[in-house]
């Protein structure tokens, strides 16, 4: 039977084993773990990008075109604060393209770059829940005890089932519109559902 089609439970469960087959991701798993960032996940396309390479039969990397570390941090917001974690990232992954944010300073950028604003997030969590695909708002760990932790607050359904939801609490229709065109090209197996 499909992943799609499992029960909630199963498909939670399947996560682990199917993200597992990215040797990159599970490195940079076990990586961001040592910069202990409070409230990080690996998130988004990477994430979800590997569940659509197992259910295609692709190479687990396939596509990927960096690693979304995020986290939250309100103590400080200065870009310099966050650089300074983007410059330790980069002695921490090398040459693996890790793409680190801190969530708690989108609201500072968002408007300029999306044209929309953007309230403060209160946690990491918050942040993903506001991606422009909810197919995409996952966000994946693992604990110092070894153990996998999925948040996925729209399920993970759609993206074992392929298909393409858009998120319109935050991000523009062509914000959501340009990532559909990308991964359509990328995954063409890919079903893009319109905007509301």
């Amino acid at each position: 039977m499909r992943i799609a089609r499992l029960p909630l439970d199963e498909q939670l469960a399947a996560m682990p084993r199917v993200l597992g087959t990215n040797p990159v991701l599970t490195a940079v798993l076990h990586q961001a773990r040592t910069l202990d960032l409070p409230g990080w996940w690996v998130a988004a396309g990477a994430i979800v990008q590997t569940v659509w390479n197992h259910v295609t039969g692709r190479d687990p990397g396939y596509g990927i075109k960096d690693y979304d570390l995020i986290y939250h941090d309100p103590s400080d917001l200065s870009w310099e604060a966050e650089n300074e974690v983007i410059r330790v990232g980069r002695r921490v992954f090398g040459d693996v393209p890790v793409e680190i944010r801190n969530e708690a300073r989108v609201h500072m950028w968002y408007e300029e770059r999306f044209g929309v604003p953007c309230p403060p997030y209160d946690s990491t969590e918050d942040a993903i829940d506001s991606f422009p695909a909810t197919t995409c708002a996952l966000g994946a760990r693992i604990t110092a005890a070894g153990e996998w932790q999925v948040y996925a607050p729209y399920g993970v359904s759609d993206a074992f089932g392929l298909r393409l939801r858009p998120n319109p609490r935050l991000a523009p229709r062509h914000v959501y519109e340009a990532k559909v065109a990308r991964w359509t090209r990328d995954w063409p197996e890919l079903t893009a559902l319109p905007w509301p």
